[in-house]
């Protein structure tokens, strides 16, 4: 999957980009925060999720919409233990994606989704034993799925609710329940 995720990514973008522009295809941009609650080898905590995300739709026949976006995004989540004066600590960190959205409008001012598409998010490790300090960070490549709900605050503006499902290497995988809101452009 490593191989060929940049090449999918590299191949959607340039075929959206090449489609002719439509009256009605949108750009967009949103700020998003949210539930993140992720799972290690059977082990799960949560924390807040947070991030930006832009795409594009366009608009096909009867009311549906295609659609490409890419995330940025980050979270608090951190498991700690300790004893004595050890200390080791998982961290999430950054997460990016780049989905495919296809939807429908509901009515002239909403929409409903599915996504899927490529994940790549960061675990970082920490240790000390009170004296010497180790760290180190890896990366889990994966798919991601979802469904959404987004909804018109005027012309420019909405707002959105999704759910995210993504599954990692090695046993590692990630529920989101975010909130966003953005602007059409």
């Amino acid at each position: 999957m490593k191989k060929f995720a940049p090449v999918l990514v590299a191949a959607a973008a340039a075929g959206l980009l090449a489609l002719p522009a439509s009256a009605r295809a949108q750009a967009f941009v949103q700020a998003e925060t949210g539930l993140d609650s992720i799972s290690v080898g059977g082990e799960s905590d949560e924390g807040l999720s947070y991030g930006v995300t832009a795409g594009y739709d366009m608009p096909l026949s009867n009311g549906m919409f295609v659609g490409i976006q890419g995330t940025v995004a980050d979270s608090t989540t951190k498991e700690c233990a300790s004893a004595g004066t050890e200390r080791a600590c998982v961290k999430t960190g950054r997460d990016l994606s780049a989905v495919v959205r296809l939807g429908t409008a509901l009515s002239e001012t909403s929409k409903l989704y599915v996504l899927g598409g490529y994940t790549n998010a960061r675990l970082r490790l920490t240790y000390t034993d009170g004296t010497d300090s180790y760290s180190e960070g890896a990366n889990g490549d994966g798919f991601r799925v979802g469904a959404g709900y987004q909804q018109d605050l005027g012309q420019n503006l909405f707002v959105k609710a999704e759910y995210r499902y993504s599954n990692y290497e090695s046993d590692f995988s990630r529920h989101n329940a975010i909130v966003a809101l953005g602007a059409k452009f």
